[in-house]
């Protein structure tokens, strides 16, 4: 628990943003020992699902700027995590998982879980639930609008 209560914040955003930083922080110190951080786990995870998917329509899913996608990945690759190819445009990066980046997912999923299933407990699963759909909903609007 937090030592002082959290002040409510009248902005949207800003209670969005600080949600997200503080699930951020605990992802990252949950798979931080495995050497991966949340915004790359996201990646792997994603990745297991699909085959095969440009770099830019990683930033419209991720709702990622181009710039941190790019350094993000490039960490990635160079840890031999993801795999990238050239598309039919030059500047077209396809990506997929490596076989090094399925054995690191499997690994990290068992933490990822816990944190998961805690986070679950602690709100409850109705509300969490209504997280979920919340912030999709509000992607969802927000996407378009930028």
């Amino acid at each position: 628990m937090n030592a002082f209560p959290l002040p409510t914040l009248g902005c949207r955003c800003a209670g969005f943003r600080r949600a997200a930083r503080a699930l951020t922080q605990l992802y990252d110190s949950v798979l931080r020992p495995l050497g991966l951080r949340g915004s790359q786990f996201t990646i792997l995870q994603a990745l297991s699902r699909v085959s095969e998917i440009s770099q830019g329509q990683w930033g419209q899913i991720l709702a990622m700027d181009s710039t941190t996608l790019r350094r993000t990945l490039r960490i990635m690759h160079q840890n031999r995590w993801i795999l990238e190819r050239r598309g039919k445009d030059r500047r077209e990066r396809l990506l997929s998982l490596s076989s090094t980046g399925k054995k690191l997912l499997s690994r990290a999923t068992p933490e990822w879980e816990k944190v998961q299933l805690r986070l679950r407990k602690q709100i409850g699963d109705k509300e969490w639930q209504d997280l979920a759909r919340a912030a999709e909903q509000v992607a969802d609007v927000a996407l378009p609008l930028s």
